[in-house]
């Protein structure tokens, strides 16, 4: 019997896909179909996959061409593969050419033609794209469009901005540059914006009311309140509202999370988290340490102990104290079983690491902790500790901007941030600018 073995990730299965399925299993007796995995596609950069690994497997038995499926998890899976299946040719398209040469030495390697006219790229591509307009006078936009080129069903088509002089080339290349609002909002569906915190009220409302969708850096706004009156709102009108923090949707810090929560480290005692930057004070950068810091910080926080802490403490130290401009924030949380403290500061410098202690051991993550791609979990023999790596392509800025994209075609608001860590936030912001709880140093 001889045996064929071929992978491929198989997303919105089409005729294409059924063709060179066909092929391979003409080559032998018995095909052995491998789909990749949802975290191997995203090691490899593939972040536009709309269907979920049983979908796209459930696809591909509904043929009845293959005999066996099996499913692709890592790096090098297809050595290991052809021995354990003991498989005689491997095949995939011809657009793999040469790739897969090296695997001759185990098996015979065939490549097939593709059906000409029809890709799973072209059929995500065949949804109008949302247009998306940028909103802010801040360097980060360079990066957010640069990244967004990396996502399917997005465009950007413009941004409004009272500071040209801070956007890259490939910014100002953009079909509108505008100081007018108005303007941008009547020519995208979504807005993204990485505005002056205090501006985030008022320019999410304005979005919202005109019927646009729209992600904001965190946080959204600067009053508990507002942020409720927001997310009430865009639920009234049926349209996402998403808050916006990079580290949140790196695969690294969403699965130590998990981990944490399945008890790796026993009961959760105590967390640290410090963000600091030393940067020279820019009269335009209109965020202060507590805006540009704090919401990252509490996500570890709020994600693992909640925001039903009974006590807070905020001590700050001032650049200029009349703007209320930190260069360094402390904050103290006490919960019932637990305590959590955060530092922030752009005018101090300070190792910027996590630490999660608890009854069983503790979590390490390295500075800088919020480009989360390695961690450890250690405990008090040190043969039992272990080291987790994942890839961290683009900060974690595609992967947020794929989550907004799906929640608009979708009108599913599954978001890394809850609305109630969203509203917490705001709350603390809250306290801040009203100096409660609050002491000057």
């Amino acid at each position: 019997m001889i045996k064929v073995i071929t992978y491929g990730t198989y997303d919105l299965l089409h005729y294409g896909h059924i063709k060179l399925l066909e092929r391979a299993k003409s080559l032998g007796d018995y095909l052995i179909v491998g789909v990749t995995a949802d975290d191997f596609d995203k090691t490899r950069g593939k972040i536009n996959v709309q269907q979920s690994l049983m979908e796209r497997v459930e696809a591909v038995r509904s043929t009845g061409i293959a005999d066996e499926i099996i499913i692709e998890e890592y790096e090098g899976q297809k050595i290991d593969d052809i021995q354990k299946y003991d498989v005689d040719i491997f095949t995939v398209g011809s657009d793999w050419r040469g790739y897969f040469d090296y695997l001759n030495e185990y098996c015979k390697v065939v490549y097939l033609p593709r059906t000409e006219g029809v890709s799973s790229s072209e059929i995500r591509a065949e949804k109008r794209s949302i247009h998306l307009g940028l909103v802010g006078n801040n360097r980060y936009l360079n990066k957010f469009l640069s990244e967004s080129k990396f996502v399917n069903g997005v465009e950007i088509i413009g941004i409004c901005s009272t500071d040209t002089q801070i956007l890259s080339n490939e910014v100002l290349k953009l079909p509108l540059i505008t100081e007018n609002y108005d303007e941008l909002l009547k020519e995208c569906d979504a807005v993204y914006i990485h505005s002056s915190p205090g501006e985030h009220f008022l320019q999410i409302k304005k979005a919202l009311e005109n019927g646009k969708h729209v992600m904001c850096e965190s946080p959204l706004t600067l009053s508990k309140q507002e942020c409720c009156y927001l997310l009430e709102l865009a639920r009234e009108k049926n349209l996402i509202l998403m808050d916006s923090l990079r580290t949140a949707y790196s695969t690294a810090f969403d699965r130590m999370l998990l981990l944490v929560k399945g008890g790796k480290i026993g009961e959760i005692v105590s967390i640290d988290a410090t963000c600091t930057s030393l940067k020279e004070n820019d009269s335009r950068n209109k965020w202060n340490s507590i805006s540009a810091w704090g919401p990252t910080s509490f996500l570890p926080i709020f994600d693992l102990l909640g925001n039903k802490y009974e006590n807070i403490k905020i001590i700050s130290k001032f650049i200029n104290r009349e703007e209320l401009k930190d260069s360094f924030t402390k904050i103290d949380f006490l919960y019932d079983k637990a305590v959590a403290s955060v530092k922030v500061g752009y005018g101090v410098k300070s190792e910027g690491e996590l630490v999660i202690s608890g009854t069983k051991g503790y979590v390490y993550v390295p500075a800088p902790w919020w480009k989360t791609d390695y961690f450890e979990i250690r405990y008090e023999n040190n043969e039992d500790n272990k080291r987790y790596f994942y890839q961290l392509d683009g900060e974690g800025i595609r992967n947020e901007i794929v989550t907004f994209v799906r929640a608009i075609y979708s009108l599913k608001r599954i978001f890394k941030i809850s609305e109630d860590t969203s509203i917490s936030i705001s709350a603390i912001m809250e306290e801040f600018y009203k100096k409660e709880n609050f002491r000057v140093i």
